[in-house]
C-alpha cells in the first residue's frame, strides 16, 4: 500500500511539473538526475556524512546530559522546584537564537555547531525523562535496597528498565528535531553538510539539486526511523506490557 501511495505522489508531482514548466518546480527525473550527478562526483556522500556525524554527536550529547538531569530532577522535588523555571526558559528560547549566540560566543567551529544543536534538544529530553522518573515504582526501589543493590546495579536493573519507554520517546522526538536544526546550523555557520549545500544551490536557484539533497537526507532519516527507532519503541512497550 505504501508503494502505491508513494507512486501516486510521484505521478502527481510529475504532472504539476509538466504543467508548470518552470525551474522552480523540477520534474522527478530532473531531481533523480541531480542525485546521480552529485553522487557520481562524491559531493553527496561527503556532505551527507558530515551532516550525519553532527546529528549523531549532538544526539548523544543531548540524550546523555538531558537524561541525567531529567532523572535527577524527577527524583528530587526540591531540585525540580528550583530548576523548573530554567527548564521552561530553555524550552522557549528559539533555536535560531541559540545557534546565533553559540557562533558569536564560541566561533564558527564544530564545537559551537554541535553544542548549539544539543542545547536545543536537552530541555525536551529533561522534560520527558523527568516525567518518567516521577512515575518510578517505589516497590522496585525497595526491592533493590532489600537485596543491597549497588548504585550502578540499581540504575541498570531497576531505574533504566522503567525509564526505557520515556527514553525511547525522547529518542524518536530527538532525532526528528536534531536533524532539522543541524541543517540550520550548517546553513548559518559551516562550510560543509547538507544545510550548506542547500544554501549554496539556493543562491544558484538550482531547485533540482536542493530537492536532491533534501530527498536523500529524508530517505536516510526514514531508514533510521523504521530500522532503529520504531523497533526500540516496540521493545520498550513490550517491557511495559509484561509488567502491567
Amino acid at each position: 500500500m505504501w508503494f502505491l501511495s508513494l507512486a501516486g505522489l510521484i505521478i502527481l508531482w510529475a504532472v504539476f511539473a509538466w504543467y508548470a514548466q518552470s525551474r522552480s518546480l523540477p520534474s522527478p527525473w530532473q531531481v533523480a538526475s541531480a542525485i546521480f550527478t552529485e553522487a557520481r562526483s562524491g559531493e553527496l556522500f561527503f556532505h551527507m556524512s558530515a551532516t550525519l556525524l553532527r546529528v549523531l554527536a549532538a544526539f548523544i550529547v543531548a540524550m546523555v546530559i538531558g537524561s541525567a538531569i531529567g532523572l535527577l530532577l524527577g527524583t528530587n522535588r526540591k531540585l525540580n522546584h528550583f530548576f523548573d523555571p530554567w527548564v521552561i526558559l530553555f524550552l522557549n528560547i528559539p533555536a535560531l537564537v541559540i545557534i546565533v549566540l553559540s557562533f558569536i560566543w564560541f566561533g564558527l567551529n564544530e564545537v559551537a555547531a554541535i553544542g548549539a544543536v544539543a542545547l536545543n534538544k536537552i530541555p525536551n529530553v529533561i522534560v520527558t525523562v523527568r516525567e518518567g522518573a516521577k512515575a518510578l515504582d517505589p516497590a522496585f526501589a525497595e526491592m533493590g535496597r532489600v537485596f543491597k543493590f549497588s548504585r550502578l546495579k540499581m540504575l541498570r536493573h531497576v531505574i533504566l528498565p522503567q525509564l526505557q519507554p520515556y527514553i525511547a520517546a525522547a529518542t524518536r522526538s530527538g532525532i526528528s528535531l536534531i536533524w532539522k536544526i543541524v541543517l540550520v546550523v550548517e546553513l548559518l555557520g559551516r562550510s560543509n553538510g547538507v544545510g550548506f549545500q542547500i544554501h549554496l544551490y539556493f543562491q544558484l536557484f538550482d531547485v533540482a539539486t536542493i530537492l536532491a539533497y533534501t530527498l536523500v537526507f529524508v530517505a536516510v532519516m526514514l531508514v533510521v526511523e523504521y530500522v532503529v527507532l520504531q523497533p526500540l519503541e516496540n521493545h520498550s512497550r513490550r517491557w511495559r506490557k509484561s509488567h502491567a
